[in-house]
């Protein structure tokens, strides 16, 4: 899995000129498995250019690597890649790109019962007590009152902020009204 910081360079062989040996680039090390980019179109290269570098491989896989001294050859590309984004595929490549990468899944806002059930799973997943009064909460005072959607992430996020909270307090973690709008507040940077 890489982010914003995948580069083209990783994903040609490296060679070290000390020890005299390559180290695989990403996709290689994901052969048989899967690579997820997340971010996409966040990276410091071109959506397009990354695309333009597995144009071969993603039709034929196969992926062509060159060491160091310039010979080449065919190594397979057998992995499933995941581009995650939350840009509009049509900003970052064209057509003739979007119908290579044969499956595109939007994931959008869960609805407020599916909220609930990320929230209950990630707070019993950190360990703290889930308090249904305390998501009610939440979902009135903060979602409701601002207009700000459902996402996902947000449970995690929401629930790391209470224990760095806690934390920094030194005092345990607990989801308390109090607690949730200074997550709230910081998470969204409401001063």
């Amino acid at each position: 899995m890489v982010g914003g910081e995948l580069t083209l360079t990783m994903l040609d062989l490296d060679f070290d000129e000390v020890f005299k040996f390559y180290e695989a680039p990403l996709q290689m090390k994901a052969n048989g498995g899967i690579f997820i980019i997340d971010d996409f179109g966040r990276q410091m290269v071109r959506p397009i250019d990354l695309l333009n570098r597995w144009i071969v491989p993603l039709e034929q896989g196969t992926d062509f690597l060159t060491l160091h001294t310039g010979k080449k050859f065919e190594v397979p590309f057998e992995e499933s890649i995941i581009f995650s984004t939350n840009i509009e595929p049509k900003q970052l490549v064209d057509e003739a790109f979007l119908r290579r990468i044969r499956y595109k899944i939007e994931i959008g806002h869960p609805p407020v019962e599916g909220y609930r059930q990320i929230f209950q799973r990630v707070t019993e997943q950190q360990g703290l007590e889930f308090r249904k009064d305390v998501l009610d909460y939440l979902l009135k005072e903060h979602y409701e009152k601002t207009g700000v959607k459902l996402n996902a992430c947000h449970p995690r996020d929401i629930i790391d902020q209470i224990i760095d909270i806690a934390r920094y307090r030194e005092t345990p973690p607990v989801m308390t009204k109090e607690v949730i709008d200074s997550a709230w507040a910081n998470y969204f940077v409401e001063l």
